[in-house]
């Protein structure tokens, strides 16, 4: 993340001199493994941490003083800051302000959250801050060490991650009911927004490919380094040397460039038909209805090409039960769940004010991060400018929300067919729906032209619209059962 030369001579000479003397005494020196905050993106294509601009610099200094250290999601995310600004203050209020939960319980539902998809980034993250609030190492040992009244919250964790359509007013009913370790109506809200907070973290986190914090198991190497090459500052702050930075990565796709052009003029040209067959004609609430079906059928058949499992680091089954369920679609094996029409449950009329009631302006913060992550655009696609990408972020949005039975009756789902390929289709429904399945070739293989800052936007879109999607389904059993 440094330069190749250490900025302060006279540092380089004490460090060349503290690194003989450790190796002597036959000390062992962690350094990073990995080669920056992404094992997709080059180290070189990050935001370098020192020549950032003054937004940047000021997002640092609050990642910082908030997480005590300045994390490689935040390293990826700032490569668009408007959107990390709203992420960091959601997750600041949601983990450390006022709230109806114990700070040690919103850190291990956090553990739980990720564990359902094997992430051992998240989980070894807030296992040292649970650790850090006071939480008892105990339950750190597995789930059934923890109070009853957490472990009651495992059914809800698995469906919000897996399947959120099975929800049902009985779910909540069970938590709400349950005598000495009953949730109150504000814990339970606070418990949802935290779980479906680090589901979709766990999407962004596997999606983006990031690496393990230092400080972690999986994301150091105690090989010693040549004392000629480097610098103390380089050690900790994940400069690894010309050999290692230059490496070719493994899995990358190559493809020629008039090829890749020729996709993206292709996708242009695709939408600038779109808007022309809107402006002349527009299909009837019947042929609308029976498009959702085709794509949210069609949804079904898209799978990862490679059924690759993820190699957890950390053994994080412990954290969570039931470790054989996990996603399936739908409507699978005779299996019917009636769509869930937005018109009769909307985030923006129904979820937010609940939200908003029983957790104070947090309704708001999350509107807010939905709003930005939606309409976050910067008017280019790969080298064109000055270019109209609405169209494109609404079929991503409404393609996630398909996938989980969620239909805009004022959307034409014909259009997404025809923005979104096979291969991006397989990359998005991996990262949404078994994000620990995503590999390099996946991420690479979709939008090849494109900048690495656009894949990450993707991965923000993928991110809200998962988030809002579960909330929709949990909130709806939520007002089903208060009404």
């Amino acid at each position: 993340m440094l330069s190749r030369r250490c900025p302060f001579p006279d540092v380089r000479e004490k460090s060349e001199a503290i690194l003989s003397g450790v190796q002597e005494l036959g000390i062992r020196i962690p350094r990073p493994l990995g080669h920056g905050p992404s094992r997709f993106i080059p180290e070189k294509e990050t935001i370098q941490v020192g020549k950032e601009d003054a937004t940047m610099h000021t997002l640092f200094a609050e990642s910082f003083a908030t997480l005590g250290r300045l994390d490689n999601v935040t390293l990826v995310m700032v490569f668009h800051p408007q959107y990390l600004e709203s992420f960091l203050k959601t997750q600041h209020y949601l983990l450390q302000m006022d709230g109806p939960l114990p700070l040690h319980y919103r850190h291990y539902i956090g553990i739980m959250a990720a564990a359902r998809h094997q992430c051992s980034y998240l989980v070894n993250l807030h296992v040292n801050d649970f650790l850090h609030v006071g939480g008892d190492p105990k339950w750190l040992n597995g789930l059934e060490n923890a109070p009853q009244k957490l472990q009651n919250l495992g059914e809800l964790n698995k469906m919000l991650a897996h399947r959120p359509w099975l929800i049902t007013k009985e779910h909540i009913e069970q938590l709400l009911k349950t005598e000495e370790n009953s949730w109150s109506l504000a814990e339970l809200i606070h418990a949802v927004v935290l779980l479906t907070h680090y589901h979709s973290l766990a999407s962004f986190t596997f999606g983006c490919g990031i690496s393990p914090e230092i400080d972690c198991e999986g994301g150091h190497t105690f090989r010693p380094p040549s004392v000629s090459n480097y610098c103390i500052c380089d050690i900790t702050n994940g400069y690894h040397g010309v050999d290692e930075i230059h490496a070719s990565p493994a899995g990358s796709i190559p493809v020629s460039s008039t090829e890749s052009v020729c996709e993206v003029e292709a996708l242009m040209e695709k939408m600038k038909q779109l808007q022309e067959c809107r402006d002349e004609e527009e299909a009837s609430q019947e042929e609308m209805a029976t498009r959702f079906e085709r794509e949210k059928r069609e949804s079904m058949f898209v799978c990862s090409s490679e059924d690759e499992e993820s190699a957890a680091t950390r053994d994080v089954s412990r954290h969570f039960e039931d470790t054989s369920y996990g996603y399936k679609d739908f409507s699978r094996h005779g299996m019917h769940v009636p769509t869930f029409r937005v018109q009769d449950y909307s985030w923006e009329d129904h979820g937010y004010s609940l939200v908003n009631r029983l957790y104070p302006d947090v309704g708001q913060l999350l509107d807010e991060k939905f709003h930005i992550a939606y309409n976050l655009t910067y008017n280019t696609m790969a080298m064109h400018k000055d270019v109209d990408t609405s169209m494109l972020r609404r079929a991503i949005w409404n393609y996630i929300h398909c996938m989980f039975g969620i239909r805009y009756d004022d959307y034409d789902y014909g259009e997404i067919n025809q923005l979104l390929d096979r291969s991006f289709k397989v990359y998005i429904k991996t990262v949404v729906c078994t994000p620990e399945k995503t590999t390099k070739r996946m991420y690479d293989s979709f939008w090849r032209q494109f900048e690495h800052s656009e894949k990450v936007h993707v991965n923000l879109l993928l991110v809200e619209a998962r988030m809002q999607a579960e909330l929709l389904y949990a909130l709806r059993a939520i007002t089903r059962y208060m009404t």
